[in-house]
């Protein structure tokens, strides 16, 4: 009999934990790449372009969690809507080769960020000293996490309250003391149209999908949330919704607080590291400032906490149906959790902790993007087609336009990444399909295995 977990999220709990997914310390780094994006607050209209994205992949997430709720999200969507037995096989196993990287690159990049506020508060913090910062958080999230889900859900939500009065903290001080001139400070010829400025708005809208990140957090967990074919799809809504108009509040807060000058280009200002608390030193000084980036820490924590537990589940699930080594599907005797899957992303997330934040960025979305969001859009038209039966409590508005929004948008962020790195994702897709030929040669399966052999549906 297969092992189960524990049905525990709610409504509320799911839109919390895609929340803080969403609002940890990302826009808290990125103000300052994004600015630098496009030399300007004009690279605000990169999150314009981010929002239209995700509105309609969010759509895409809410029907294909809706129909398949379970742990594992995109591989159980990929699988199911390629065919299990035949090109599910590949896209399945491609993803889960490129999760390997991408998500504890994303966790990662949150250690990042927690090592970089750190240095506002331990002036003359070396590279060495952030390191074992971003390592030490790592090992606690990891033990936080190694616990039943009915008390990860209890911890979700006082992590989301912290979240909240950070965000509304910053909010309500950039509201009491913004400059419209500043805030507006356009350089001149702000918004010429020409290929630069193309390549500009990607770089900007890449940085806004990867702040938007985490909208989707919930369907990592489907086999842990009640009533998922409503819990899900009003979930991603809500995060969705309350994040955007939150994340433009903080945006025009900062910059209407601090000029964008003062921290672009990012590379070559320290203030660019920790701009939060620069903005609350402006205001109140530096005492308080400190205070607050306290509050940015917990902030940042509460993150890499939804990451790592919604990601944990990928390799259990791949692992539970057959896709991926059998010690992932192991669940704690006690508690009830995958952890194994748990244990070995966490390490792989302070591993990658000791890359650059700008490659750790750009990387992970390049590997994500092709298979998993791109993928996603086909799964959709593909069960539609062929399982027309298979229950919806969700089905996307205006079908098919979304799917074609989404499309464009994922390939104008992919087209427009630097050159290295689009051939670094190129080549891991690339290394991945071999060694899924290999695999599958070696166990005589689908597309090396006989007629019999390819008919096998798996469970």
């Amino acid at each position: 009999m297969a092992e189960t977990l524990t049905r525990r999220f709610g409504t509320v709990h799911a839109t919390a934990l895609n929340m803080i997914n969403m609002m940890g310390i990302g826009p808290f780094i990125t103000i300052p790449l994004l600015m630098s994006a496009l030399g300007g607050p004009q690279a605000m209209l990169g999150w314009l372009v981010a929002l239209v994205l995700v509105a309609a992949d969010g759509m895409v997430w809410s029907e294909l969690g809706a129909a398949l709720p379970g742990s594992g999200g995109s591989f159980r969507y990929l699988v199911e809507g390629y065919g299990s037995a035949t090109w599910g096989r590949l896209v399945g196993f491609l993803f889960i080769w490129q999760f390997i990287l991408s998500g504890p690159l994303e966790i990662a990049s949150g250690y990042i960020g927690f090592a970089k506020y750190a240095g506002y508060i331990w002036t003359g913090l070396t590279s060495r000293g952030g390191l074992a910062i971003a390592a030490g958080v790592g090992i606690l999230n990891v033990a936080l996490l190694y616990r039943r889900i009915t008390t990860v859900a209890a911890i979700t939500l006082s992590l989301w309250v912290g979240t909240m009065i950070t965000m509304v903290a910053v909010v309500a001080t950039g509201a009491l003391h913004f400059d419209l001139h500043r805030a507006f400070d356009f350089p001149p010829q702000a918004f010429r149209f020409s290929l630069g400025f193309l390549v500009g708005l990607g770089a900007a809208s890449r940085i806004a999908v990867y702040d938007y990140l985490g909208y989707y957090n919930v369907c990592y967990i489907g086999d842990e949330v009640r009533d998922p074919g409503t819990v899900i799809p009003r979930s991603i809504f809500f995060s969705t919704v309350a994040v955007a108009v939150i994340y433009l509040a903080v945006n025009l807060s900062v910059i209407g607080v601090v000029p964008w000058r003062t921290f672009v280009p990012a590379g070559q200002h320290a203030a660019s590291d920790f701009v939060i608390s620069i903005f609350m030193q402006q205001i109140y000084g530096h005492r308080v400032a400190a205070w607050f980036t306290l509050l940015v820490l917990w902030t940042a924590f509460s993150s890499v906490f939804a990451l790592l537990l919604g990601y944990s589940r990928i390799p259990y699930a791949a692992a539970r149906d057959g896709y991926f080594f059998k010690v992932f599907a192991r669940v704690h005797p006690h508690g009830r959790f995958p952890h194994v899957s748990l244990v070995v992303m966490g390490v792989l997330a302070i591993v990658c902790s000791a890359l650059p934040l700008g490659a750790v960025i750009d990387a992970l979305l390049v590997t994500r993007i092709a298979v998993q969001f791109i993928g996603q859009v086909g799964a959709v038209a593909l069960l539609r087609r062929h399982q027309p039966e298979l229950p919806r409590p969700y089905r996307i508005w205006l079908y098919p336009l979304p799917l074609g929004v989404a499309l464009v948008g994922w390939l104008f962020v992919f087209a427009t990444t630097a050159p290295p790195v689009l051939l670094f994702g190129l080549g891991v897709l690339a290394v991945g399909i071999a060694a899924f030929a290999l695999w599958s040669w070696r166990t005589r399966a689908w597309p090396f295995a006989s007629p019999q052999g390819a008919e096998r549906i798996l469970s």
